[in-house]
């Protein structure tokens, strides 16, 4: 099981977004994740084996913290081709 958390500015609308299109992508490809939301204040102190969030919110992140940038938090397609990669890689598929 991987821990995901996809961080946008609140915490509310995007990144709730992209927490549901990362399990539908995860289950389609029978990979077995644990996903939440958070705002990006809260990412910092988090525990995750993996952080989804865009661009803007890359700097936050700790060296030492795996992070996957994505294009969009809502287009299905797009998350795909930036994330599943990473998950396949991580679950060892």
């Amino acid at each position: 099981m991987i821990r995901v958390v996809t961080v946008c500015g609140n915490g509310i609308g995007s990144s709730l977004m992209l927490k549901m299109k990362l399990e539908e992508i995860a289950k389609e490809n029978g990979i077995e994740i644990q996903a939440e939301s958070i705002d990006s204040n809260a990412a910092v102190g988090k525990d995750a084996d993996l952080f989804v969030t865009v661009k803007e919110f890359e700097s936050i992140f700790k060296p030492n913290q795996k992070v996957a940038i994505t294009r969009s938090y809502m287009n299905k397609k797009k998350i795909t081709e930036d994330v599943l990669p990473i998950l396949k890689e991580m679950s060892g598929q």
